[in-house]
């Protein structure tokens, strides 16, 4: 392919670090009002599924504008993998949702984007190509309202008007049909740093094989897999072009361009770990956990690093 531009630019409002710290008390409130009702736990994404043991084998050879961070050359890194319903009740696995498919990378080298070195380089990832919303505010609006029921949304409504379009669009991603964990594709759905380059990134499924009775058991369906074989996904990294094809401030775009394969995630043959489950649970799976030359891009990114922190505090994670 033809090598992406470095012409990205990021744009910052100058209210932006108060609209997030807003927004960052709005999903508090929520996640402390779920926590009373389910026990401790995340504000999104709150019911774990799997949490399983992984590597991520990053391939020789490739173009040189992939050779950044994690990427810059051929490596085995240790992985774990929180799969998660991504609601913010504790539903069935029947329920229609959201999934997210979040990936801890353990042992990279470089320097965290915080400063000093990186933990670890995580990213997580949703079942949809992009979000349902451009900016966080709205996405903000559209989920503390659901987390209210029907009386909730119908006050976010009241509220701003403007979210009826992308909560038309919630309700077709969450009612969209989903095969499994190993049988769909994971997006981030925000861009990240690729050196001086940035990329959105994606993950393949292992299989095209769909269990008709996976929704009943999304854990069931995965170890059932794992009994015959290793599960090997592709990681692949779609990159910025220009801002009218790979724009990076548009949370609900979907990019055009192309992808390139820079990784393998294979999941080997495991059973149920309960104490490695425990300790996936408590971890910090954040997207900010990355090395410079993976950091996170874009408004809603940006949102994030405000939102995740009292988050991660209020369930007391490791």
């Amino acid at each position: 392919m033809t090598e992406p531009s470095t012409a990205w630019r990021e744009v910052v409002a100058p209210d932006e670090e108060r609209r997030h710290a807003k927004q960052a008390e709005a999903f508090t409130a929520m996640q402390l009002r779920k926590s009373a009702e389910f026990g401790v736990g995340r504000a999104l994404h709150r019911r774990q599924r799997l949490a399983l043991r992984a590597t991520l084998e990053v391939a020789a050879d490739l173009p040189s504008f992939a050779q950044h961070g994690i990427f810059a050359s051929a490596a085995t890194y240790e992985v774990w993998l929180r799969l998660s319903n991504g609601g913010f009740d504790v539903a069935p696995d029947s329920k229609p949702d959201i999934r997210g498919f979040a990936i801890k990378v353990l042992g990279v080298p470089g320097e965290s984007v915080f400063g000093g070195p990186a933990a670890s380089q995580d990213f997580a990832l949703i079942n949809h190509e992009h979000f349902s919303s451009s900016t966080s505010e709205e996405f903000t609006a559209i989920t503390t309202g659901a987390g209210g029921g029907a009386v909730g949304v119908l006050k976010a409504v009241v509220r701003s008007p403007r979210i009826v379009g992308g909560l038309k669009e919630v309700v077709g991603a969450v009612r969209k049909p989903f095969g499994g964990f190993a049988t769909e594709y994971f997006f981030s759905a925000a861009p990240i740093k690729c050196g001086p380059y940035a990329a959105r990134v994606r993950v393949l499924a292992a299989s095209t094989d769909v269990n008709p009775a996976a929704h009943e058991d999304w854990p069931a369906d995965v170890y059932g897999r794992l009994a015959t074989a290793p599960l090997v996904h592709e990681v692949q990294l779609q990159f910025f072009l220009d801002e009218e094809r790979t724009p990076i401030e548009d949370a609900a775009a979907t990019w055009d361009s192309p992808y390139v394969t820079v990784a393998r995630l294979v999941i080997p043959q495991q059973e149920p770990d309960e104490a490695f489950a425990a300790e996936v649970e408590a971890a910090r799976f954040d997207p900010w956990n990355a090395v410079v030359d993976h950091r996170p891009l874009g408004e809603v990114m940006r949102a994030r690093k405000v939102a995740y922190r009292p988050s991660q505090e209020n369930r007391g994670a490791d």
